[in-house]
């Protein structure tokens, strides 16, 4: 699944599948009863690019299982109501992030990483909070690090009570790092904990257990060895009571099928309905949504029979493996250009029935599957760039690319109207991490203006009409329309990628906070800016002399 090269005592990973397979998991073992499912964590120890995952620490690899294990359970096991994670090693449920592999990767790695790691546990809460099965951490032994932040994406955590076993953050005090995969958030947003002792929990490297950690909120119940299988029965039981069962007379779930893909020497992509070409003379990459010939099945019985085929969720499983790709493994691309071809009127059909089906489970699921994978569009740290020209088919859902653009130019060509098309989809069936959706967000303090975008849903908007209700940001004629693009990508290509990041992550996110973007958001600038200093990273930082005879040694000025 990866590759990696030494470099100046960093490993520099290029991930190959960002997808797995039960029958080729290493890490992780899935079984279902009925309608709960159960996840056993069992890292092998052995297979790290240059390091040993001891004690159950995940890396990239282990969170690709898991996020193909979730995904598959939601699609493949629609009856379950339940998921346990557990662990599959006596007295240890999981110890974090693999210390060793974040010490030897380069910081862009460990960024991206964390980002990821943070998407699979955003879509556990997803996941629960819209009809899905709910989660429980079967903690049978110590949580710390990152294992716990697995625990505080469930719904509920359990922990055996065997007077060794205990949750913990240890990263301020052994790493000098923050826990990258939201912690420090979800301790006090979502688990309520006072912040007072969550301060003190977040300094205490050895954590806390039993009955304090029941007081102190960091979990919701614990007990004895003996009876701990009986009572996470239990509890997976009243979990799985809080879901509504599938209705459905279409049987069971679908076949979560492997992607097909080629790959050229250059490294350009093709799907069957997305196009990944790279331009490295520019620093840019161009994707290519392709839409359908025709709307295709119109009800969900008939959707469901397409399964893993039905386009709109065939496109975006393709973008979503494209967009990562681009992620991990080629840092030097700066900027994203999204380009659409096909009918709008197909477009917006399929956009009729994804409306009108969502009593169906499985367009209900694949609709917040979309919606995952453009907040995987939003926090990507790349310029986000939308061309909309005559062939263009930015219409309903595929708009969305559109809205979430830094940047959209819109050409205005006197000889070929140039249309986009707005549907009922834009208003509200993909919110972003802000809980507005793109257009709310867009129009943020101008409720008159969303308004009038929202009273022209289903018009074809030539280039006039769609610049007068600020739908684009630019909208150049024929023949200015080369020159201007020229000039932004000249000009882009030139400004500091990190500046461009800060101020991308700053701008996107306009309105209300969330639990979700507090996340990231700060993951972005705290955890961004923590990895990079020598009190971390340096030669004589907590990372590098973590499991070594050395202590750490900071520099106490405070910044």
């Amino acid at each position: 699944m990866a590759n990696s090269v030494a470099l100046e005592g960093e490993y520099v990973m290029q991930v190959e599948r960002f997808s797995s397979h039960p029958n080729d998991y290493l890490h992780w073992g899935l079984s279902v009863d009925g309608d709960i499912a159960t996840l056993t964590m069992d890292v092998q120890e052995e297979g790290g690019a240059g390091y040993i995952r001891k004690l159950n620490s995940y890396d990239i690899f282990v969170d690709i299982e898991l996020n193909d294990a979730i995904t598959r359970v939601v699609f493949e096991y629609p009856e379950v109501r339940c998921v346990v994670i557990t662990s599959g090693k006596d007295r240890i449920f999981c110890s974090g992030a693999n210390i060793p592999m974040l010490a030897s990767s380069p910081h862009a790695f460990k960024v991206n990483f964390c980002k990821y790691t943070n998407e699979t546990r955003n879509s556990f809460e997803d996941i629960s909070a819209h009809g899905g099965p709910r989660f429980l951490a079967a903690l049978n032994g110590v949580a710390s690090g990152g294992g716990y932040e697995l625990a505080l994406a469930c719904d509920e955590s359990v922990l055996v009570d065997d007077r060794s076993s205990a949750v913990s953050l240890p990263e301020v005090p052994l790493l000098g790092v923050l826990p990258g995969t939201g912690g420090l958030t979800r301790v006090v947003d979502k688990r309520k904990v006072r912040r007072d002792l969550a301060d003190y929990f977040s300094t205490l490297a050895e954590g806390v257990r039993g009955q304090k950690a029941v007081k102190y909120r960091l979990v919701d119940a614990t007990y004895k060895l003996s009876k701990f299988p009986a009572k996470i029965a239990e509890h997976a039981d009243k979990l799985a009571a809080e879901v509504s069962p599938i209705v459905s007379n279409a049987g069971q779930g679908i076949t979560w099928a492997p992607l097909e893909v080629s790959v050229s020497e250059e490294g350009h992509r093709r799907y069957q309905h997305v196009e990944l070409e790279l331009n490295t003379s520019r620093r840019g990459a161009t994707i290519t949504i392709n839409a359908p010939n025709s709307v295709g099945p119109t009800s969900g019985v008939e959707v469901y029979q397409e399964g893993v085929n039905w386009w709109p969720l065939a496109a975006f499983r393709e973008l979503e493996d494209a967009l990562l790709h681009l992620r991990f493994n080629h840092l030097d691309i700066g900027s994203i250009t999204f380009l659409s071809r096909g009918s709008q009127e197909v477009l917006m059909g399929i956009d009729e029935v994804i409306a009108s089906q969502q009593d169906h489970w499985f367009v209900s699921r694949a609709t917040h599957y979309i919606k995952r994978v453009l907040k995987r569009v939003d926090v990507t740290s790349k310029t986000l760039v939308a061309l909309v020209d005559e062939d263009s088919a930015f219409a309903g859902t595929l708009f969305e690319l559109v809205a979430l653009a830094d940047r959209s130019f819109m050409l205005d060509d006197p000889d070929e109207a140039v249309k986009v098309r707005l549907s009922p989809l834009n208003f509200g069936m993909y919110p972003m991490g802000n809980g507005l959706t793109r257009l709310q967000t867009r129009f943020y303090g101008e409720p008159v203006t969303l308004e009038e975008a929202s009273s022209r849903i289903g018009e074809p908007l030539i280039t006039q009409e769609a610049d007068e209700l600020n739908l684009v940001t630019f909208a150049p004629d024929d023949i200015d329309w080369d020159d201007e693009l020229r000039l932004f990508f000249e000009e882009r290509s030139g400004l500091s990628s990190d500046g461009l990041t800060g101020m991308e992550q700053n701008l996107r996110f306009a309105g209300p906070e969330t639990m979700e973007t507090k996340i990231f958001g700060r993951l972005s600038a705290w955890q961004n800016w923590i990895f990079i200093r020598p009190n971390a990273v340096g030669p004589q930082g907590a990372l590098k002399s973590f499991g070594s005879p050395h202590q750490a040694v900071y520099d106490f000025n405070r910044t």
